[in-house]
């Protein structure tokens, strides 16, 4: 059952109404991790065995369903770690955006279930560990409640609380991927970057998004992987189009060559500009 309003309730209802394909669910601290079905802890998928298996299952099953063709294990780990740190680190980066709220979740207190029905993105349930607020915030006199000094510090919380959770998952991933070390957390700086970016286009606050992003990533900030890299392009009347550049790379193009994303490190600029125009129009 969900609990009584708390000081994450309206950030994950704005999320979920502008983002309806992803379920969010906040737990009383006593309630046990759902469990069943699709559910899989986060806990459970940095140790690395069974569970992480079955989970990537699902990823496989999936490319060979739109693509035709299998992909290799690795580029299979990739695929299943970004579709769940993406949903994972907006628990983290929606409230702190929207509210300047910065919940705690390790590992062990979230769950993600993938095949909920009507929900592209899955469903996530989380039973947050406290959370980071700033002096003049009313949730400031809340339980769970710390507060920080300013707008640096709170950063830093961010910062803190996606490494805490992220940290034993990337472990788990990493040996079925080839990557280690600078590499995961190269995707784990573009899985919040570029998370926050699309939702803050859903909200209509994008420039604000990308202003924050790069306070929050300035570069230099261990353990994730140069700055949010955002950058401008000219469209051919003049008109700026936003663009940024990734520190990994998804290995999408190792199923489709030809389709790459705007911000792929082998997207040219000149490709860029014309699938953004793409996009846009």
């Amino acid at each position: 059952m969900p609990v009584a309003r708390s000081a994450l309730t309206d950030a994950y209802a704005r999320l979920s109404e502008v983002l309806p394909g992803l379920g969010v669910t906040e737990s009383a601290p006593s309630e046990r991790a759902p469990h069943g079905g699709g559910w899989v802890t986060a806990d459970a998928l940095a140790a690395g065995g069974a569970e992480l298996a079955a989970f990537l299952a699902w990823d496989e099953a999936q490319v060979l369903r739109d693509y035709g063709q299998r992909a290799r294990p690795d580029v299979i780990a990739s695929f299943g770690l970004h579709r769940y740190a993406w949903p994972a680190c907006l628990l983290i980066t929606v409230p702190w955006f929207l509210h300047g709220r910065v919940p705690r979740l390790p590992a062990a207190r979230v769950a993600y279930d993938r095949t909920a029905a009507g929900l592209p993105l899955g469903r996530m349930a989380l039973r947050p560990a406290g959370f980071a607020c700033l002096p003049g915030d009313p949730a400031a006199a809340l339980p769970g409640a710390r507060v920080v000094a300013g707008e640096e510090e709170l950063r830093a919380e961010v910062r803190a609380s996606v490494a805490e959770h992220l940290e034993p998952v990337l472990a788990g991933f990493g040996p079925r991927m080839r990557r280690r070390g600078r590499a995961l957390w190269g995707m784990a700086t573009d899985e919040i970057v570029e998370g926050l970016w699309y939702v803050a286009h859903l909200l209509g606050e994008q420039e604000r998004a990308r202003r924050e992003l790069e306070l929050l990533l300035p570069g230099a900030t261990r353990p994730y992987v140069g700055d949010a890299a955002f950058r401008e392009l000219k469209g051919p009347d003049g008109q700026p189009l936003h663009t940024r550049d990734r520190a990994s790379c998804c290995m999408f193009y190792t199923l489709r060559p030809e389709d790459t994303c705007a911000t792929c490190p082998r997207t040219c600029d000149a490709d860029r500009v014309n699938k953004l125009l793409a996009t846009a129009g």
